[in-house]
């Protein structure tokens, strides 16, 4: 059995309802495709992550029932940098109505396979990589959500760890290979050359998995890096759990990009929630599928970025938040 095929088989089964049933539902039954670095289809479900399990739900309210009148074909990247490309070309071969896609790679490896379909996109900064040329008017067939609004952030992420650790010379980067390449982590290197620190590695090498995790981790420690930035892609979500767990062992202070880390135990947090995202592009799926066209879609860019900070795990890293970081903190545990 084809790849494909096994997929749609299992993430699909949907299509297969009684006949008394099927004639119950509405006329309209779409298909939708969801491409992203996962490592796995459990991860893409109601049941899965954080961002997957609000994507569903928001569908859900707003009238699109899996197994009833919407069909999900889920294709995960299994940490595979090198086969985004294909599995997107895949993708496109089965014709969905819709593809919802996941981080800056996945996305542009759609955009290069197809420019009819219509894509939704979580993204970072969508002009600087590429992927539209004006936020407000997109033109093509991908429109979606931005959840940085631009590459300052880095160097904002890059401060703020500064301030926890004012000595700090050498910083980390938690980042694939491919990501080392990308524009925002090109702007990181650039913060790091202000502030007068060296940005090392190693980068993260695929497949992109539990392994790599503690090999890099390990390489960092023995470098004495002063502190993490943890980066955003779509993996470190899905391994956040270890992420935090292999930081907090090695007694590295760390920044993390989205909440959802913060929520398992992260030191600190600075960004958005992606299950906040994960709604908004609900309403993005919703309106394409009612008849609207993605090129007259602007990208929504974030505007919230919440420091969240933790003192329980900065006790157990025997760290303190300067009183100045506590007092401008969105939120503060522990």
């Amino acid at each position: 059995m084809r790849r494909r095929d096994f997929i749609r088989a299992i993430a699909g089964s949907a299509v297969s309802w009684p006949i008394a049933a099927r004639a119950q539902q509405p006329t309209n039954v779409y298909r939708i495709a969801i491409v992203a670095p996962a490592p796995s289809i459990a991860e893409m479900s109601e049941t899965g992550s954080p961002g997957y399990a609000a994507l569903f739900k928001e569908l859900r309210r707003l009238g699109y029932i899996e197994g009833r009148n919407l069909v999900v074909d889920r294709y995960p990247g299994e940490g595979r940098e090198e086969s985004y490309a294909e599995l997107c070309r895949e993708v496109v071969r089965t014709n969905p109505n819709l593809i919802v896609g996941g981080t800056n790679r996945v996305v542009l490896s759609l955009k290069a396979a197809t420019n009819t379909i219509p894509i939704v996109a979580s993204v970072a900064d969508p002009v600087a990589f590429g992927i539209v040329d004006n936020i407000a008017r997109p033109g093509g067939n991908i429109t979606g959500i931005s959840v940085e609004a631009g590459l300052d952030i880095w160097g904002k992420r890059l401060q703020l760890l500064r301030e926890v650790v004012p000595a700090a010379s050498k910083a980390g980067f938690l980042a694939s290979s491919g990501v080392w390449k990308l524009p925002h982590a090109n702007a990181l290197r650039e913060a790091a050359q202000q502030l007068h620190m060296s940005l090392v590695g190693p980068p993260i090498e695929t497949p992109i998995q539990e392994g790599e995790y503690r090999r890099v981790f390990e390489a960092m420690t023995k470098e004495h890096v002063d502190g993490v930035i943890i980066g955003d892609q779509g993996e470190h979500v899905y391994y956040r759990h270890l992420v935090v767990d292999l930081a907090s062992s090695a007694r590295l202070p760390a920044i993390f990009p989205y909440r959802e880390f913060f929520e398992v135990g992260a030191l600190m947090t600075y960004g958005a929630s992606l299950a906040d995202h994960a709604r908004r592009l609900a309403s993005y799926v919703d309106q394409i599928l009612k008849g609207a066209h993605p090129g007259e879609l602007p990208f929504y860019l974030e505007s919230r970025f919440g420091l969240l900070l933790n003192l329980t795990t900065a006790k157990t890293l025997g760290i303190r938040f300067p009183p100045s970081l506590i007092v401008r903190a969105d939120e503060v545990i522990g």
